[in-house]
């Protein structure tokens, strides 16, 4: 039925649904949240703590600091408080939160006081915000503190404000999942008496606050700030309860702020800034970055990076791009995105450098048309001077570019006068623009100015009238020194830039070639082990860091492989390991968790979750950005690998279990029919037995006896088929290896088969002079009865023959019928179990277990089966048996 879209605004927003039962799974996390210390928010949370108490709640407290505070202090009596755990720190004994002690105990609600908190010690999270997170994931409800000059995104206003640093910070996340906001809110001249009384902190401490922070001015900016904040938290609020409730409001269109950064100290503050932007506009944000092709400086990567994680810190997507014309890449992204506002930094330059080249933020603003542009200054920052390079100091390698420089200058001036010495050329300053063409080849830019300028002087030195002197005496030769060098220094510019390309590329072409490489070896692999072993050997040989590869076993993360493979890993490891399986992000050095350990783990996701768990040695040594990214596209094809090979695996399973279903079907269905049909003639006999028995004849009481003694075998033999076939799946079957005379078996089974089938005619022919052979006389009597067995069934009326010979070093024994014979297409699968094939004239199928039976007999005397058709005259069916001679070589006739 179409709905119009009056009901499509009346649904609720699927986002907000999803949110709120996620919600529904964790527990509660509740924020007291101050202007500044002192205002209260301990004291209000014990308040509160207090009142649930009374109301019968289960609450506990995890860690208050009270700082001497009388008043908060009494307000612990008669609330549960957890032992702290202590811990050694430059050799103090400290008092730290026991997180443990915390899930252990696991109440309804806990008090974990001051959240911006660095732990100290072995602890499992170096944050205290990240123990609290801990908690709200184990559904406890959390009550805690935080004063508003700890949030990352404001720590640079607050020190700006205070001119004190904020040294304990906490991302700005945390206060944004928060499920309550409460402001503890108090006004500036009033805590400042607080303090002078010495409520907020001890004498000593307080006279110093009131010094430094505590001052009218700074109170009142942080009290505006804590809210704002509050505020927009507030509207958050509403507008998630407007969602999941399908209220129409005063929808505005969603504003989404794009923002650049680079390798420079000015971009934290940008991204700081571009936080606060985007959360008074309750704002989507999207932080990038684009880098030239060719590769910055690991220091310059490295500031990158530590921005980037300050970014994802603070909320924000981030991205890199690969381009040259930065504006033309900001803007295409942009547009692609739906940015609306742009947020960029920018430094004060000097007046004769804007005459020569626009800076990025001014050529964004003349092509960025409907987009608004922020610029975020920094004032501290000197102005950029007009001799500023792209890089403030010299490029690795400056020496040995001014070396090769050297060199190839003279090595051009000695050309030139040895070719003076037979020619004079008008151009032989080409010789020198060569010159510096090898050198910005082989050595870059610095080489090619370097040689540019040393080759001038030796042109002029050396060619330029007057010769030996550095005058030039014609205009016209002025004109060309200068054509010269200008020349010169574009050729070794252009020059330059090829050869760093051409090194970036030939890095991005190996790096893709060992990624392909790695991606067959993936592709052609399906056992889980191997591609195990396959990936720990790729990633040791990229980042040259013991690697390790730990997968889930029993409920646990077990090491898997490692290379190289005296990787041990500690219980610190196995812990951060296990943390990364199982809350599916990062874990150990580097980390927020167990940054302790030397190992980083990552957890490998795949389409179905995650199937294991990556950690490589890291030492608080970062990864490089091209190692990042070479190893995030190893994990995602070694995760997809790990996947595929359970797959297989669980296919193979599930292939084993149809099959296992399949044959259980087909035994059910054999015992059905075979066990109903000698049952029901039993039956009948036994009946007419008893109640015809006197009235019967001799003769007739004969047959009806007889039928059931025949039937009574057919069962024996159908039961001990079963428990054959029983020890053969099990592996059971232990063949015993006595001296057996082939000959007295063969005519043992054909005595049984003649009394079991009289109207069978059986041809023995066996060689007089067989040797014996190792194996077990009953299973060897078994499968020939079997065969005989099978031969009757199916072989029609004609004799059935047996023979027996020697081929060179083995014995072969072989049943003959004349019967119909096997159609080719089964002569491969009459060994199969329940393998039956009808036959018109309506006699006993059997079981089906024969063959598979003697099959299994037979291989488990070392010796083989086939089974050929037609035997002979075009039909019948053939069942050959090939079995070593033993070592003794006695034949029949010498035994004779």
């Amino acid at each position: 039925m179409p709905h119009n879209d009056r009901d499509l605004k009346s649904r609720p927003d699927p986002d907000a649904l999803l949110a709120l039962a996620e919600q529904g799974r964790r527990g509660k996390l509740t924020v007291f949240l101050g202007a500044a210390p002192g205002v209260g928010k301990t004291f209000a949370m014990l308040t509160r703590a207090r009142r649930l108490k009374e109301e019968g709640g289960d609450i506990v407290i995890g860690l208050v600091e009270t700082h001497g505070r009388g008043e908060t202090a009494a307000l612990l009596e008669g609330l549960e408080v957890l032992p702290r755990r202590q811990v050694l720190h430059n050799g103090r004994t400290l008092h730290e939160f026991d997180l443990d002690a915390a899930l252990a105990r696991r109440p309804r609600v806990i008090l974990v006081d001051e959240l911006a908190h660095t732990n100290f010690g072995e602890s499992r999270h170096p944050k205290r915000y990240q123990d609290i997170e801990e908690l709200v994931d184990a559904g406890i409800d959390v009550w805690t503190a935080l004063n508003i000059q700890h949030l990352e995104s404001l720590s640079d206003v607050v020190a700006h404000i205070a001119g004190v640093p904020v040294r304990e910070r906490v991302p700005d996340t945390v206060l944004n999942r928060a499920d309550d906001v409460l402001l503890v809110d108090l006004p500036p001249a009033e805590l400042i008496e607080r303090l002078k009384e010495g409520k907020v902190y001890l004498p000593d401490n307080a006279k110093r606050a009131a010094d430094r922070f505590f001052r009218l001015g700074n109170l009142t900016a942080l009290r505006e700030l804590a809210l704002r904040r509050t505020a927009d938290r507030v509207d958050d609020q509403m507008v998630d309860y407007l969602r999941q409730n399908a209220i129409e409001g005063p929808w505005g269109a969603a504003e989404r702020l794009l923002v650049c950064i680079g390798p420079d100290p000015l971009s934290e503050k940008v991204v700081r800034t571009a936080s606060r932007l985007a959360s008074s506009l309750n704002a989507d944000w999207m932080v990038v970055s684009v880098e030239r092709a060719e590769a910055e400086s690991s220091g310059a990567m490295r500031q990158l990076d530590e921005t980037f994680r300050l970014a994802e810190q603070l909320g924000a997507e981030t991205r890199r791009i690969i381009g040259n014309d930065f504006v033309e890449e900001i803007l295409k992204l942009a547009r692609r995105e739906h940015a609306t506002q742009i947020v960029i930094g920018t430094r004060r330059h000097y007046f004769p450098l804007r005459l020569f080249r626009r800076s990025l933020p001014d050529a964004l603003a003349a092509r960025a048309a409907g987009i608004a542009i922020h610029l975020v200054t920094d004032g501290s920052a000197p102005a950029v001077k007009p001799a500023a390079r792209r890089r403030s100091t010299l490029p690795d390698g400056w020496g040995r570019g001014v070396a090769i420089a050297t060199g190839t200058a003279a090595a051009a001036t000695a050309l030139g006068l040895l070719i003076e010495q037979f020619v004079v050329l008008q151009n032989i300053s080409l010789l020198f623009l060569l010159a510096v063409l090898v050198s910005a080849t082989y050595a870059g830019y610095v080489a090619a100015i370097a040689a540019a300028l040393i080759s001038i002087l030796a042109y002029n030195f050396c060619f330029i009238e007057p010769v030996g002197t550095f005058t030039v005496a014609e205009p016209h030769e002025v004109f060309a020194l200068f054509v010269f060098l200008a020349a010169a220094m574009l050729a070794g510019g252009l020059a330059s830039r090829v050869r760093e390309q051409a090194k970036t590329a030939r890095r991005r072409a190996a790096a893709t070639q060992a990624l392909y490489d790695f991606s067959r070896k993936l592709s052609g692999t399906a056992n889980a082990e191997d591609v195990l072993w396959a990936a720990v050997t790729q990633i040791h040989a990229t980042l040259r860091r013991n690697a390790a590869l730990l997968l889930p076993e029993d409920g646990d993360v077990r090491l898997m492989a490692a290379w190289p493979p005296d990787t041990e890993l500690g219980l610190t490891d196995t812990m951060a390991g296990r943390w990364a399986f199982e809350k599916k992000e990062a874990a150990g050095n580097g980390t927020g968790t167990l940054p302790n350990s030397p190992f980083q783990f990552r957890p490998l996701m795949s389409p179905h979750g995650v199937v294991g768990v990556f950690g490589f040695l890291q030492e608080d040594k970062p990864l490089e950005i091209n190692e990042e990214r070479a190893l995030a596209a190893i994990l995602d094809q070694t995760a997809i690998a790990v996947d595929r090979a359970r797959l297989s695996r669980e296919s193979l399973d599930q292939a084993a279990q149809l099959e296992g279903e399949k044959f259980l079907a087909a035994l059910l269905s054999s015992i059905s029919h075979d066990l109903r049909t000698p049952l029901a003639t039993i039956t009948g006999a036994v009946t007419s037995l008893r109640q015809l028995g006197e009235r019967m004849s001799e003769e007739s009481r004969d047959d009806l006896l007889k039928s059931i003694e025949e039937e009574s075998g057919r069962l024996t033999r159908f039961v001990a088929n079963l428990l054959d076939m029983t020890r053969i799946e099990a592996g059971t079957v232990n063949a015993k290896r006595d001296w057996v005379d082939v000959a007295d078996v063969v005519h043992s089974a054909v005595e049984r088969a003649r009394k079991y089938f009289p109207g069978r005619v059986f041809e023995t022919s066996i060689a007089p002079d067989l040797p014996l052979i190792r194996g077990d006389s009953v299973l060897l009597g078994q499968v020939i009865f079997n065969l005989l067995d099978n031969a009757n069934r199916f072989g029609g009326d004609e004799p059935v023959s047996i023979y027996g010979r020697r081929e060179e070093d083995e014995i072969v024994l072989s049943v003959t019928d004349l019967g119909k014979g096997i159609a080719p297409a089964d002569l491969d699968r009459v060994f199969d179990k329940f393998f039956r094939k009808g036959k018109p004239d309506g006699r006993s199928l059997g079981t089906g277990l024969g063959l598979s039976i003697s099959k299994g007999f037979v291989e488990a005397m070392d010796g083989r089966i086939k089974a050929e058709s037609p035997a002979m005259k075009r039909r019948g069916t053939r069942i050959s048996m090939r079995f070593p001679v033993a070592e003794t070589g006695i034949t029949e006739k010498e035994r004779g």
